[in-house]
């Protein structure tokens, strides 16, 4: 069975498409208001030194993330 890749996974300097974005979290929720949906490209543009929080390049917009919120994320590279 294939599991599905997360945003935490990525690494720096790579580019993928946000796949799915689970509902109920208050969290994303707000991600998702700031334009953070399914079919959006984005880049991963740095970590913090301990991985957390994940800084990513989206629509014009630089947006930090927990790592946590990132895995639940699906996405796709390319």
């Amino acid at each position: 069975m294939l599991v599905p890749e997360t945003l935490s996974t990525l690494p720096t300097g790579a580019s993928g498409v946000v796949v799915a974005l689970p509902a109920g979290n208050a969290a994303l929720t707000r991600l998702r208001e700031m334009g953070l949906v399914p079919g959006t490209r984005f880049t991963l543009v740095r970590r913090a030194p301990l991985g957390d929080p994940i800084e990513i390049s989206l629509r014009g917009s630089l947006l930090s993330l927990r790592r946590s919120e990132a895995e639940l994320i699906e996405i796709t590279r390319g």
